[in-house]
């Protein structure tokens, strides 16, 4: 076994052990006494359900990271690489076809494997918890989609990094990072008017109360509003949310169908004065910066590895080739990766509660956005007290009670 070996075993056992700690860590953290805070909001049965819940999620997430990992190990010390590569070389394919059957084979082959776990659930788990309102005709379609989108989308994008890597010499990483970043402008350009579409409805708001505030919020604070639609989120979950999509002309907010079910006016308004907040304050910009550097040092470093004898022999392989050298490159890379989660994590949570600031001082009403806040947290059964580390390890959003009691904290000065 070789140093690589030692490092990708090293780091997926070290991810996997830390994961798992925080879990317990997070476990044992719930609280019986219900925060102040939400006595409005959520009743003792309510409250015991969201922590029944973060147990089973948690139980069933140990069940399938350490079915992944078992899965792992066994086709990586079989040979399963290696098998694979000299069955698919000997179809007599061109490099660039041998890749893309190589990654595509292993990523259908997860998929499959993982496919018992995403039934159990959606159809278990969320049905028990009364979230679940995906038909089996919709789960399939969805994974008919997304195999489709897969192939027609990621394929493509695939091929072209294989081939500048077989060709393009010393410089092919810089082509790689200049067509990666500019495909995935362009995908998040046109991703709310040609793919999401595909999956949901989306339907301008209505004329009504609702409507108007939201236009007399967005001239108040000069905002040009391009597009506001409602999704049918209730069509898969009864749970909600709002996010901010696209940009330029196909810049959106879109609010789902429950969160309106859910929320008074005033609510609604002050939700969406938080996600024109994360555009006012550039976060969505930092944020696809940050992305296409972190992409370009990715490509940067897979190509000082990406011909490494010694990552090949890690994995058993007879031959080396760009596409298995990017598969086990992004094994070796996954340590680094992890970090960089955290640290993007720890911004994305500041970006949080400078979006509520926003939200609270351009509607002069933080209370509706607490308000809001505690009924998203009791519809969708929100952890209200998880343990700091794993908030440190998983969470984008800061714990919904330290939002709450930022935003009921007095402006200094």
């Amino acid at each position: 076994m070789n140093i690589y070996a030692v490092i990708i075993l090293s780091a997926l056992a070290a991810e996997f052990i830390l994961n798992l700690a925080a879990d317990i860590l997070n476990l044992k953290h719930l609280s019986t006494d219900l925060p102040r805070e939400f006595q409005d909001v959520f009743d003792a049965e309510r409250y015991g359900k969201t922590q029944a819940y973060t147990r089973v999620n948690t139980h069933f997430g140990w069940i399938t990271s350490a079915f992944g990992l078992a899965v792992t190990l066994a086709f990586w010390f079989s040979g399963g690489f290696n098998a694979l590569d000299s069955w698919i070389r000997g179809w007599g394919l061109h490099p660039v076809w041998n890749g893309l059957f190589f990654i595509g084979i292993l990523i259908l082959g997860r998929s499959l494997l993982s496919l018992p776990f995403g039934v159990y659930d959606t159809f278990v788990i969320e049905e028990r918890f009364g979230f679940n309102r995906t038909t089996p005709k919709t789960f399939v379609l969805d994974l008919v989609k997304a195999l489709f989108l897969s192939v027609l989308i990621g394929g493509p994008l695939l091929a072209g990094v294989l081939a500048f890597f077989e060709y393009a010499g010393r410089w092919a990483w810089l082509w790689c990072w200049i067509v990666t970043a500019l495909f995935s402008l362009f995908l998040r350009y046109v991703a709310p008017t040609w793919i999401m579409p595909l999956f949901n409805k989306f339907t301008p708001l209505e004329e009504g109360e609702l409507k108007k505030r939201i236009l007399d919020y967005a001239a108040k604070v000069r905002y040009k509003l391009s597009g506001i639609v409602v999704m049918d989120g209730s069509k898969r979950s009864g749970k909600s949310n709002a996010f901010f999509t696209g940009f330029g002309k196909n810049k959106r907010i879109a609010l789902f169908d429950t969160l309106i079910e859910k929320q008074s006016p005033q609510e609604l308004v002050a939700v969406l004065a938080h996600e024109i907040g994360h555009d006012r304050k550039k976060h969505i910009l930092i944020g696809t910066a940050v992305g296409i550097v972190h992409t370009g040092v990715l490509f940067f470093l897979l190509s000082l590895f990406l011909t490494r004898q010694g990552l090949f022999d890690a994995f058993f392989m007879d031959h080396r080739s760009v596409y298995a050298g990017m598969l086990f490159f992004g094994m070796l890379y996954a340590p680094v990766e992890l970090l960089l989660s955290i640290g993007m994590h720890a911004v994305s949570r500041r970006h949080e509660f400078a979006a509520d600031r926003f939200s609270a001082l351009t509607t002069c009403d933080p209370e509706s956005l607490v308000s809001a806040l505690k009924k998203l947290s009791a519809h969708n059964l929100s952890n209200l007290t998880p343990h700091p580390f794993y908030v440190f390890l998983n969470h984008s959003h800061p714990p919904v009670l330290e939002r709450i009691r930022a935003l009921n904290r007095p402006e200094p000065g």
